[in-house]
């Protein structure tokens, strides 16, 4: 479990030894794990640099494990370290690319083949996502959305701001219930009637589509900095600014979802259904709406709902 933040497996055998009789000295530890103790020395000597063991100054002296918790903390916030300062190396040996080398095609789109490869490429790129992560989602989805989902949680909560742009067929099956889950937990969330394609931007310094915009196939592309990504973010930029909020300011939360559904385009019947309403309820509701709003589209209705502050006007 600890090779990960550099404890060999052998090490790691005797610390777990050292929880179970803690306070033993050197030959009782040897004892227990059936080695030698000049040969276990070593091992010792090694758990003490990494924080996970102090001897005490009798004699002779005991060996007292840290807490595991505080310990595995300790040397994840090192290896963390270390991996950031790789992560900086690795962008001056960028710089040191010609600049026609950086910006050969083959250097500035890649091809991931392969939902395997496509979903450990989306959690390499969400990892190093520091600032900001802009999402395009539309069906088809691929398996392995709950980790995914997972992982945007955690950005969260590391302060990533996180803004999604939803289309109405990603608000079927539940999908409602899902995109609000998401806001509460602090994504700012849009609907938008027509969402081209599924999208995901990181950090404006890389993006991930697929090939097919219609069909899951089992190929995608990410972008690197070049006119194609500025146009992606452009072109997210676009759809956020004509998009509805998906989080309605509202009293009524059942209010709040038929707003959303509404600027989503969805029907009354779909609306019923996914509220657990009759469609004549749904159809009063949605003409009260769109008189107080004064407006002629349903999709209207949500735009003047947001510019009239009856949804949250959070950009």
């Amino acid at each position: 479990m600890l090779e990960s933040v550099g404890v060999s497996a052998e090490d790691e055998a005797a610390y777990r030894a050292l929880l179970a009789l803690p306070g033993c000295c050197l030959d009782d530890l040897a004892h227990r794990l059936g080695r030698s103790p000049d040969d276990l020395n070593a091992t010792v000597l090694r758990l003490e640099e990494l924080g996970l063991l102090t001897r005490t100054s009798d004699e002779p002296s005991r060996l007292l494990p840290t807490r595991p918790d505080v310990a595995v903390d300790a040397l994840v916030a090192v290896r963390r370290a270390e991996l950031d300062r790789v992560r900086a190396e690795a962008r001056e040996l960028l710089s040191e690319l010609r600049a026609q080398e950086q910006h050969r095609p083959d250097n500035l789109v890649e091809v991931i083949v392969g939902q395997e490869a496509i979903a450990a490429r989306f959690a390499q790129l969400l990892n190093q996502t520091k600032d900001q992560l802009l999402v395009l989602d539309r069906p088809p989805y691929a398996s392995g959305v709950e980790q995914s989902d997972d992982k945007v949680r955690g950005l969260l909560s590391a302060g990533v701001t996180v803004r999604g742009i939803y289309s109405p067929d990603s608000l079927e099956v539940g999908g409602v219930d899902e995109a609000y889950s998401a806001a509460d937990a602090g994504e700012t969330s849009r609907v938008h009637p027509q969402v081209p394609m599924k999208l995901a931007i990181f950090d404006t310094t890389a993006a991930l589509l697929p090939l097919s915009v219609d069909a899951l196939v089992d190929s995608a592309l990410v972008v690197h900095p070049c006119a194609l990504l500025d146009a992606l973010i452009e072109m997210f930029r676009l759809l956020w600014d004509q998009a509805a909020p998906m989080a309605p300011a509202v009293r009524d939360p059942l209010d709040a979802r038929l707003m959303t559904l509404l600027a989503a385009g969805f029907k009354d019947d779909a609306i019923a259904r996914q509220l657990a309403l009759s469609s004549r309820t749904v159809g009063r509701r949605v003409a009260e709406l769109m008189e107080t709003l004064g407006a002629r589209t349903r999709f209207q209705a949500g735009i003047h709902a947001q510019r009239r502050q009856l949804l949250d006007p959070e950009s």
